[in-house]
């Protein structure tokens, strides 16, 4: 990776970082779930609203954590909004081979702007105690689609 496409990718992750997409409570939201990593304290809760078809209607996170935890949950609800369940999950098994693997996951199926997108976050594999951030939005995603009937706390 060259020096200006690293520091490109640093930038983009500080400007999710600082200013986080779709971060708050989503009112209508039928499904979230809550995840922690204990590694570091980064704690998120993911909210979704799908219609009958199991499309993503509407994504948003809270919580806190380090830059990278926080630009992931960013981008991620970015990208998946408007997918279905079955391709949101679809994203979750890309993103997580892109962060764990070294060669690069099967891109077949799967939007090339968005897999554009997530390259700016391929660099945690090389450093396994960061790969829990990156990958903690995703894993929180992954249980909230899992838990379709989930009252939505009101706290």
């Amino acid at each position: 990776m060259t020096d200006d496409l690293r520091e490109l990718y640093q930038e983009v992750i500080l400007d999710h970082g600082k200013h986080p997409r779709n971060f708050g409570k989503l009112d209508g939201a039928d499904h979230q779930a809550h995840g922690h990593n204990p590694m570091c304290g980064d704690t998120l809760f993911v909210f979704l609203a799908l219609d009958e078809n199991g499309r993503i209607t509407g994504v948003s996170f809270d919580g806190k954590g380090c830059a990278i935890s926080v630009a992931s949950a960013s981008m991620m609800t970015e990208i998946v909004k408007g997918k279905t369940e079955a391709e949101a999950n679809r994203m979750f098994d890309y993103f997580h081979k892109l962060c764990t693997q070294d060669d690069p996951p099967d891109e077949a199926g799967l939007d090339p702007d968005d897999v554009d997108r997530l390259q700016v976050l391929s660099g945690v594999r090389q450093f396994p105690v960061r790969v829990k951030c990156a990958t903690l939005a995703w894993h929180t995603l992954s249980a909230a689609l899992d838990r379709r009937n989930a009252p939505v706390k009101t706290e």
